[in-house]
């Protein structure tokens, strides 16, 4: 268990790995363009070095690319899908370039089109993503909250999407807030493995690759994306010792998206969890 947060890359990729380490982290998460999308130049390779050079430094296994907030695979408008399709092209030529195992998107929203429609549309998005890929980075599909007519919301949804797309390239990028807020109660140990026994047998743990790790602002099932610190939300401390010590989950890496101010409470106390654990 590797434990990181979504870092700054602003004034350039290559310094994502130095602000990192600074806070004292095991893995980092980073936007390698801005979030609201935007055209932007191949990364240069003395750029990817440093960037490279820099993880090696600090010793950094992993690292991970969040795609834009922009994008839409099952938009009703042709020209956002295009758009979508590329940026996530380029997003994986990107994120392998610098070395990061995975990026992680979310797949859209159904408004407009259906949610029938829109898993096609979805689908028929990530084949052309993925077709002819050669690079090293995985694409992660990001559990949603389930707000309105987002997409990637039930472990059903998300396992369709994987079959359809038929891709070893691509796998899961489980948000604790995100499945909470979806109905998925992950608040006592016995929940946890009901959670996870379900996740498995639906998805498959094989395809799961990365846990964003956030309390929720908001009650279970209430379809809302609200992150909260480490501890301080309706998910509690319990939630995250149940799925630190969890066989199969405790494993991953995982990334916290909360708020800047208090990164050094929510690392301190996941890490205290850990240390919990392995006593």
């Amino acid at each position: 268990m590797r434990l990181g947060v979504h870092v700054s890359a602003a004034g350039g990729v290559e310094l994502a790995p130095e602000r990192a380490a600074a806070l004292g982290l095991e893995t980092f998460q980073f936007f390698t363009r801005p979030p609201q999308g935007g055209r932007v130049s191949p990364i240069p390779k003395e750029t990817a070095a440093k960037f490279r050079a820099s993880c090696e430094k600090h010793d950094f296994e992993t690292c991970y690319v969040h795609a834009p907030f922009v994008i839409n695979l099952a938009s009703k408008e042709e020209r956002i899908r295009a758009s979508t399709i590329d940026i996530l092209k380029q997003e994986l030529e990107r994120a392998s370039a610098l070395g990061a195992r995975a990026v992680m998107f979310h797949p859209g929203s159904a408004n407009g089109v259906g949610e029938e429609q829109a898993e096609k549309l979805v689908v028929a998005g990530l084949q052309k993503i993925l077709d002819g890929y050669m690079g090293s980075s995985q694409l992660l599909i990001e559990i949603s909250a389930g707000a309105g007519m987002v997409i990637g919301d039930t472990f059903e949804e998300i396992a369709r999407l994987l079959e359809g797309a038929a891709s070893d390239r691509l796998g899961v990028c489980f948000d604790t807030a995100h499945a909470f807020a979806s109905g998925y109660d992950l608040r006592t140990p016995e929940s946890v493995a009901t959670v996870m026994k379900n996740f498995d047998k639906t998805v498959g743990f094989d395809r799961l690759y990365l846990t964003h790790l956030n309390d929720s602002k908001v009650e279970l099932g209430t379809h809302k994306d609200r992150h909260e610190h480490i501890g301080e939300g309706y998910l509690g401390l319990g939630a995250f010792r149940a799925l630190a010590a969890h066989k199969q989950f405790g494993k991953l890496d995982f990334i916290m998206e909360t708020e800047e101010e208090g990164w050094e409470q929510d690392i301190e106390r996941m890490k205290k969890i850990r240390e919990e654990i392995k006593r």
